[in-house]
């Protein structure tokens, strides 16, 4: 399933649903017209568990192309939000997870050249999140070094508390799209929460794609453009750490809970590793895609 939280006007709270070719199936509506219970928040479907899936998989597939009336939306008539508009917690963000990304930051960051044997953690505040479209704020009094960095997320599906990387993908919920935002001129100390934390610094969606339909998150390509020119393309496989070893990681002495999401880190091509360097200035368009998933596009805007 292609989940997504949305909006159809400004005077409706956000719901959830399902994206069906060119149609938002409503997973609430959906479910009272066939008589089962599922609930109009990712959150509340997401602990529900893999029988939540189940279920509304199957109604999809008994209702395709004969929907209830008022089940159905198109697509264009509806605003997306962040499939998760406000996380209970902070995103868990994974540095330095790609070879050239190491070798580039080594370069540009004063980070070390030498590959890191553990995962390297940091977190994103819930402020960050920011849904398809929303614009990403360039506050000039705080950063004149605005970068980018495209990301697969992973979304947490049910508790995982100590979890063998051989079971950690069954910990998954699903995958979305994430730029990890950072103000490179931020870094305080070594210390990566103020210059990646920032409001609007985390962009994502566009939507939850269940990981029943991805299940081998390490064959994705994934890419990024400021303005339509590419400055990042790579794929999933060249992670220094796969999804379910970040997963056992964390997990090893931080419980990971249903709706948490890691956004695993970008390859190389960020703007501070450019020669010259490039940052982001109000006006620009940052595009970001992971395939199976899907695109989001966001102005940056000053404040």
């Amino acid at each position: 399933m292609r989940l997504v939280t949305y909006r159809r006007n400004v005077l409706e709270g956000a719901r959830l649903g399902a994206i069906v070719d060119d149609l938002v199936v409503d997973i609430e509506h959906l479910g009272l017209c066939a008589g089962v219970d599922l609930p109009c928040d990712m959150l509340d479907f997401i602990d529900l568990g893999p029988a939540a899936v189940t279920t509304a998989t199957q109604l999809l597939k008994d209702h395709e192309n004969n929907w209830p009336v008022g089940a159905a939306i198109p697509l264009a008539n509806v605003k997306l939000l962040a499939p998760i508009p406000r996380p209970r917690k902070n995103v868990f963000g994974i540095g330095l997870n790609y070879v050239e990304h190491v070798e580039e930051s080594s370069r540009s960051l004063d980070t070390s050249a030498e590959l890191p044997k553990q995962p390297v953690i940091f977190s994103k505040p819930p402020t960050t999140i920011i849904g398809p479209g929303d614009a990403v704020e360039h506050n000039a009094k705080i950063t004149q070094q605005m970068d980018w960095e495209v990301e697969l997320a992973a979304i947490i599906g049910r508790t995982a508390r100590r979890v063998e990387k051989s079971e950690a993908l069954n910990y998954v919920f699903g995958y979305s799209v994430m730029i990890d935002i950072s103000a490179r001129d931020n870094r305080r100390a070594g210390q990566w929460i103020f210059s990646k934390g920032l409001d609007t610094y985390a962009p994502f969606g566009p939507c939850i794609v269940t990981a029943d339909e991805i299940p081998d998150p390490q064959t994705l390509d994934l890419w990024l453009t400021v303005n339509g020119e590419t400055k990042q393309n790579s794929n999933t496989k060249f992670m220094l750490f796969d999804v379910a070893t970040l997963v056992s990681d964390i997990s090893s002495g931080i419980t990971l809970e249903p709706g948490d999401i890691i956004a695993t880190g970008t390859p190389s091509g960020v703007g501070a590793g450019r020669n010259p360097q490039e940052w982001l200035w109000p006006g620009d368009v940052i595009e970001a895609h992971v395939e199976k998933i899907g695109t989001i596009r966001h102005p940056v805007v000053a404040v």
